[in-house]
């Protein structure tokens, strides 16, 4: 899929250190249930040293037999049930922690491969300049092709890099009309498919009555750049005569824009990698493209609490819904990945 490199690329760090603290807490908690047990033994022991020949007969009546025990059963199952919930606690603060620390291995790779490839293309270019300057015709048309597949590979290992930093840095949110931006991309797509002498007919359908969409909370470039690579995708995957169809609407409190096309679609082995960096659909691979644009898409409307849907039948069409809350990310809680539809 085609990558549009974002306005700016401004995105917030989830932190981490939760884990240890919850850790360090369930370690104390351990060492005060071991000093009880080893107080009980120990009083244990000296009661049978001190009084060992003496014998205790208690009466109890049987309503307070059965409240005793009655309170010692539900005492027991309530620790069990504190006991259970502190292990899910724990579990899925380390399932949060592995994640956390997955994700940053793989921003740090894709910062150590943009350092590392850069300045060899750099010098393949230099190269290949000066070498065109006195070039054969022949030679000279081969030169360009290796001019031009390193500009290709600069400009993915840039937009590789801005993918990385994106899942960082801190968003810039603002009041965001995405009706508004949503018409915007869809002009822009329009534009770009007249530049190509392509005839793919967009049709955008937002409400007006009774009310139109509401504005969401988030960074009007990032969510510019998300719908706008959604819309270029169905128009660049859609042949001559298709149509694009982008609707909207309001529900729950989240914005939903849906975004339906009559393409080449998705085959379903690759519906579940399409979203994932480098990824494309084994029917596109012959059709120009990074492979990055999805990527981006889910990034940044993960970062915004929000979810990606699609579902595709390949030869017929896809269908990609974006639905961001419109609260804004901080009172979206636990973002979803993408997922088929």
């Amino acid at each position: 899929m085609s990558a549009a490199a974002p306005r700016d690329m401004r995105g917030a760090g989830p932190g981490i250190g939760r884990s240890d603290a919850g850790t360090g807490g369930g370690r104390l908690l351990w060492l005060w249930w071991g000093c009880a047990v080893v107080a009980v033994v120990v009083l244990t022991i000296l009661a049978q040293v001190i009084w060992g020949g003496l014998n205790l007969y208690v009466t109890v009546g049987v309503p307070a037999a059965v409240g005793a025990t009655g309170t010692a059963l539900l005492l027991a199952v309530a620790l069990a049930a504190l006991a259970r919930t502190r292990r899910r606690n724990a579990e899925q603060r380390l399932r949060e922690t592995v994640q956390e620390e997955s994700r940053n291995r793989h921003r740090q790779f894709l910062r150590r491969l943009d350092h590392e490839l850069k300045n060899p293309l750099t010098a393949v270019r230099a190269a290949v300049a000066d070498a065109s300057r006195t070039a054969t015709p022949a030679v000279a048309a081969d030169l360009e092709v290796v001019d031009a597949q390193s500009r290709r590979m600069s400009r993915l290992l840039t937009d590789l890099r801005k993918l990385a930093e994106l899942e960082t840095a801190p968003l810039a949110l603002e009041d965001v009309d995405l009706a508004e931006t949503v018409q915007d991309a869809v002009s822009a797509v329009i534009e770009e498919a007249a530049g190509r002498g392509a005839a793919v007919r967009v049709r955008l359908d937002l409400p007006a009555v009774p009310w139109p969409l509401p504005h969401v909370r988030g960074d009007g470039d990032l969510l510019y750049s998300a719908v706008y690579n959604v819309i270029a995708n169905a128009a660049k995957y859609t042949p001559d005569g298709g149509a694009v169809e982008v609707r909207g609407r309001e529900e729950a409190g989240a914005v939903t824009i849906e975004v339906a096309d009559t393409g080449i679609g998705v085959p379903e082995a690759d519906l579940d990698r399409v979203f994932h960096e480098l990824e494309r659909a084994g029917n596109a691979r012959a059709l120009p493209g990074s492979g990055l644009g999805l990527a981006l898409v889910r990034t940044i409307v993960s970062r915004h609490g929000g979810q990606v849907r699609m579902a595709s039948r390949e030869g017929v069409g896809t269908r990609v819904w974006l639905t961001l809350p419109v609260m804004g990310p901080s009172a979206a809680g636990p973002s979803t990945p993408a997922r088929q539809g």
